[in-house]
């Protein structure tokens, strides 16, 4: 019996993998599924020959799996890390056409919980350091595997623990890949035909949670009030969630809108008027392309009051705030201007926003991938507005890329499937994607 290749096991590793119940809800004590997750990682690693590493990041449970492939003794290259995160965003099975931790193979589809976030990149790794390992392969340079906890949380129990507490783990790596990227993006031509244009990552918004608290007067319900916490909160609350902050392009932006305006023959400029209006011809990714443009502060959760005729003493709200790249300090000189009287803001939680250059010898590898399975294809560069654990190896100086490549139909909603009801991918895309990845880490 031939020992199966990546290509034969890999919709199965997929399947099983969202099987796994991982969702992390931000609880420590309601969190769950990423031990047994990362375990049973661990064995299919052992099974293909490999010595791996299990670590928990500072809580119980937290499961992180580690296994290093040597390279070229002749290389003169750094380690490539490869990583992908095992934790899911919980789900709602009544919300969903099929168990949404069922791993179901159904339509051409996988179905679940984690199946584009980030569970098939998880499984095209596996299978292929599988791979890699039955068959002795030997790669240009070392490749570290990692299959981490917590990045749904913003990974401080997952990346940037073990960049904190264990960063012998990252010995050697000077570069890395993992999400979001390396999938199509179908656009028209001027003569009607098609091109597909392959995302890469090398960007991403800062991340910055913001709670504000305002304070009054407490009293009865039925008094007339002129410090009432709640309406000083409200319109705070209101006058942040309606701001519209400056455009500004960063480099990562100008080089996907040259591209897009050049292979469809849009004006998309920083002189375009209303620029995100013309950008929704591409469709439905242009939500994700959008909030690239401009600092966003979306207001959500509030929290106020006891019973329904007290007036309460303090109020409080939570705001998402994603800001560009060299914009933090403006960010929040903006914030400060749009507190109201007796509003006061602290950050929950900081996060730096990330860029590197689309250029070297690994965005080569990564054209030459893609060409070699798509020739019409093209690669192009983009930021993610979102966060993913690239920002905690980048304080070890590791220079980070998304790119896990998928080809996508050119009708499906890719980017609306991310922590979405029926989160699905086609299987096709998965045995593109194994055949794209394979041959970049062997020419990396």
């Amino acid at each position: 019996m031939n020992t199966p290749r990546a290509l034969d096991e890999v919709v199965d590793l997929i399947a099983e993998l969202i099987r796994f119940d991982t969702s992390n809800t931000g609880e420590p004590e309601t969190t769950k599924g990423e031990a047994q997750c990362a375990h049973w990682v661990a064995d299919q690693l052992a099974e293909a020959g490999y010595e791996t590493t299990y670590v928990e990041s500072g809580q119980p449970g937290r499961g992180n799996v580690f296994a290093r492939l040597p390279g070229d003794p002749a290389s003169t290259s750094g380690a490539l890390l490869v990583h992908s995160h095992l934790d899911v965003v919980p789900a709602e099975a009544a919300d969903w056409s099929v168990h949404p931790f069922s791993g179901a193979i159904a339509d051409g589809y996988i179905w679940g919980r984690g199946a584009v976030d980030m569970k098939d990149t998880a499984g095209m790794t596996l299978a292929l350091a599988r791979q890699f390992g039955r068959e002795g392969t030997v790669p240009p340079r070392e490749l570290v595997f990692a299959f981490l906890a917590d990045e749904e949380a913003g990974g401080t129990w997952g990346s940037h623990w073990l960049v904190e507490n264990r960063p012998e783990l990252f010995d050697g790596v000077t570069e890395a890949v993992g999400e979001v990227g390396g999938f199509s993006l179908t656009v028209d031509r001027p003569d009607g035909s098609d091109k597909r244009l392959y995302l890469v990552e090398t960007a991403e918004k800062g991340v910055s949670w913001m709670r504000l608290r305002a304070t009054g007067i407490a009293g009865h319900g039925s008094f007339l009030h002129e410090d009432n916490a709640v309406t000083a909160l409200a319109e705070t609350v209101a006058r942040i969630g309606a701001h519209r902050f400056p455009l500004v392009l960063t480099d990562a932006v100008r080089e996907f809108l040259a591209a897009v305006s050049e292979e469809t023959g849009l004006d998309l400029g920083v002189d375009t008027p209303d620029l995100e209006t013309a950008l929704h011809k591409i469709g439905g990714f242009a939500r994700v392309i959008g909030a690239t443009l401009r600092d966003t502060a979306n207001p959500t959760m509030l929290s106020a009051g006891y019973k329904a005729n007290v007036i309460p003493q303090h109020a409080e709200a939570v705001v998402d705030c994603r800001v560009l790249p060299g914009r933090q300090a403006a960010f929040e000189a903006e914030i400060d201007a749009l507190l109201g009287p007796n509003v006061e803001r602290e950050w929950i939680t900081r996060l730096e926003p990330y860029e590197t250059t689309f250029d070297g010898r690994l965005v080569d590898a990564m054209n030459a991938a893609i060409l070699a399975h798509d020739p019409d294809g093209r690669t192009v560069p983009y930021m993610l507005s979102g966060a993913t654990d690239a920002k905690a190896f980048a304080k070890l100086g590791i220079r980070c890329f998304g790119f896990s490549p998928l080809q996508l139909p050119r009708d499906l909603d890719f980017s609306a499937l991310f922590h979405g009801v029926d989160e699905r991918v086609p299987v096709d895309s998965v045995l593109f994607g194994t055949k794209v990845f394979e041959h970049f880490l062997l020419h990396s």
